[in-house]
């Protein structure tokens, strides 16, 4: 009889070669895992741990340091606002007096007339009072501005409506006033109009 040849099937092969390929399979996977461990281990930073206290000491210093800016902070505000409510306080009424500064000049012209009878009643009347005026515009820091005849021309303070020559006064300086000025503390109210030299005639033909 003839046996026919069978082809050796899954079954029929040997459970030990099935189980020396899984094993180097594993051992092969194991060698590739430990080969990129072992790389990663050389790149990577330790990661260094801090002790509990020195951990809380950082944090104090942090918050120490926080609470010194916001109160330094704190401290700044409340002066700015205590100079803000002072100048609120001092230039509050900066637009009244203003406003009261022609009057006062009309007064003065009307001072300049009476004082030709200066012995009489409405010239004491007025001259009560002017004083009277100035003690008020005293308390609210209101100072008339400086101006003579050969005084430096500042523009912060004065205003030049014209110019003259002059024998007696140098150039650019002031001939005469021609309405006051005022001040109140370091803000200008209103500056003084006044005439600048031009210097002598001789200087200016010259020119």
């Amino acid at each position: 009889m003839c046996f026919a040849m069978q082809e050796p099937t899954k079954e029929n092969q040997d459970p030990n070669t099935e189980e020396n390929s899984v094993e180097e399979n594993v051992s092969d996977h194991v060698e590739v895992v430990s080969e990129e461990a072992s790389e990663t281990e050389g790149t990577t930073e330790p990661v260094v741990e801090l002790d509990p206290w020195e951990q809380l000491e950082q944090d104090a210093a942090k918050w120490k340091d926080q609470a010194i800016r916001t109160a330094a902070e704190l401290d700044n505000y409340r002066k700015r606002m205590s100079r803000e409510k002072l100048d609120a306080v001092r230039f509050g009424n900066q637009g009244l007096l203003e406003e009261l500064l022609p009057v006062l000049d009309n007064f003065n012209m009307g001072m300049q007339a009476a004082a030709q009878e200066q012995g009489s009643m409405l010239y004491m009347g007025m001259d009560m009072v002017h004083k009277q005026i100035g003690e008020f515009l005293s308390t609210q820091g209101v100072e008339e501005i400086a101006v003579e005849a050969g005084g430096e021309f500042n523009p912060n303070l004065h205003e030049a409506l014209s110019q003259e020559a002059s024998e007696d006064i140098e150039a650019d300086k002031i001939v005469r006033v021609i309405r006051k000025g005022y001040k109140m503390g370091e803000r200008l109210l209103r500056p003084a109009n006044v005439i600048v030299s031009l210097g002598k005639e001789t200087e200016t033909e010259s020119e």
